[in-house]
């Protein structure tokens, strides 16, 4: 069973309106920043390299990267496989970003298939490919599965923004979250898109994804 996927935005609205109830400071989040879109994007495997770009830097360089791949033509596994380093340097790459994107693009990953695990279980099979850890992962199932109950817990924007909105003296770490979070399933997702937008109104600039 894969539970619950977000397909439009009114489940955003319900998870919203669940979660509201459950936590007041939800509820003063929504009142400030409307609703949170989707966020969804396709499944596959440019999706997936866009999360591994997305590592460590900034919304900007990773669209920056991104966009110098797309003009190459190096978003097809075939052309990443095929691609020499000094390719995909000049997009910006960095060396381990290389090897990441290079091991996905030979890995023959089952993108439909995939997609009809459980969540746990989607987790564990990406995260057994080279440089995909539990964040790109859960990045991943959230905003291109349309997983309802995952939430990026070592995503720094996200510790940010539960730090601000829970007045707590210090950011939670990855463990911390993950443990507040338990609270907010089954709209675990749909938390994570709420304190993003917290995170852009606390902040003045976009967090990840």
């Amino acid at each position: 069973m894969t539970g619950r996927i977000l397909t439009s935005p009114a489940c955003i609205t319900e998870g919203l309106d669940w979660l509201a109830r459950r936590e007041p400071r939800f509820a003063a989040a929504h009142a400030l920043t409307g609703d949170p879109p989707l966020r969804r994007r396709p499944e596959g495997f440019a999706e997936l390299v866009g999360a591994i770009l997305g590592q460590q830097v900034s919304t900007a360089a990773a669209a920056a990267m991104r966009a110098r791949m797309e003009a190459a033509g190096l978003m097809s596994p075939e052309a990443v496989a095929a691609a020499d380093e000094a390719a995909l340097r000049g997009c910006g790459l960095s060396a381990a970003k290389i090897r990441y994107v290079q091991a996905l693009a030979r890995a023959t990953l089952d993108y439909r298939a995939l997609a009809q695990l459980p969540d746990a279980e989607v987790v564990v099979r990406l995260t057994a490919l080279p440089g995909i850890g539990r964040w790109t992962a859960e990045l991943y199932a959230m905003t291109s599965l349309g997983r309802a109950d995952i939430l990026c817990a070592g995503d720094l924007a996200l510790q940010e923004s539960a730090r601000l909105l829970f007045d707590l003296e210090a950011r939670p770490g990855e463990r911390a979250l993950r443990a507040m979070a338990q609270d907010w399933s089954p709209w675990r997702g749909v938390a994570a898109r709420l304190l993003w937008a917290y995170y852009r109104h606390a902040k003045g600039r976009e967090g990840t994804a």
